[in-house]
C-alpha cells in the first residue's frame, strides 16, 4: 500500500468537494476541477471532518502504484481551487522581451521573427517588466505544461546563461574552450 495514499487530504475553506460515479469535482473561488479514477480506488468525502479519504480496494501492483497519484491529484486539486500556483520565468539575453496581448504572449528572444503563444483561458500572466512575468493558474497541471512549453521555445543554454528559464530554475555555467598558445 502506498503510505502517501493512506494520508487523508484536507478540505481548505469555501472548498466543496463531490464523488460521483469515479468523478471527483473540487469547486472553489479559484475556478472547478474534474477528474476521473479508477474503479479500484475508492474516494470518500468526510464531512464532518472536512477530510477526503482514498483507499485502494485490491492489492494489484498498478493500483498500488496509483493510490499516490490519485491522492496528490486531489491534493493539488483542492490547494489550486482554493489559493491557486504561479510560475515565474525570466528572459535572459540581449535584446530579449516578452510583451502580452490580451491572452497572447509575444517573445522576441533572438530568432528573426516573434513568437506568439495563446494562452488557454484558465491561465493568466502578468508582467513584470519586459524581461520577467508570471503564470497563474487553479490548474497545477495545466500550468506546469504551459510553462515548460514556454521554456522550451527558447531553453537556456549553458555557455552565455541565454534563453527562457524559471526564476528559481540554477543553470550551471560551462567554461568555453580554452586558449592554448
Amino acid at each position: 500500500m502506498s503510505r502517501l495514499g493512506k494520508q487523508p487530504v484536507a478540505i481548505l475553506d469555501k472548498v466543496e468537494v463531490e464523488v460521483r460515479d469515479g468523478l471527483v469535482r473540487v469547486k472553489g473561488p479559484k475556478g472547478v476541477l474534474e477528474q476521473r479514477f479508477s474503479p479500484s480506488i475508492k474516494v470518500e468525502v468526510d464531512r464532518d471532518h472536512k477530510l477526503v479519504r482514498l483507499e485502494a480496494l485490491d492489492g494489484e501492483r498498478e493500483t498500488k502504484a496509483r493510490h499516490g497519484l490519485y491522492r496528490a491529484l486531489v491534493q493539488n486539486m483542492v490547494v489550486g481551487v482554493a489559493q491557486g500556483y504561479r510560475k515565474d520565468l525570466m528572459l535572459e539575453g540581449v535584446g530579449y522581451r516578452v510583451t502580452q496581448q490580451g491572452q497572447k504572449l509575444v517573445l522576441n528572444v533572438g530568432f528573426c521573427h516573434t513568437i506568439e503563444y495563446i494562452l488557454p483561458p484558465s491561465v493568466k500572466a502578468t508582467m513584470d517588466g519586459n524581461t520577467k512575468f508570471a503564470l497563474e493558474s487553479h490548474d497545477k497541471r495545466l500550468l506546469g505544461q504551459i510553462a515548460a512549453e514556454i521554456r522550451s521555445i527558447r531553453p537556456p543554454e549553458p555557455y552565455k546563461l541565454k534563453g527562457i528559464r524559471f526564476t528559481d530554475e540554477v543553470v550551471r555555467k560551462k567554461v568555453g574552450k580554452a586558449v592554448t598558445k
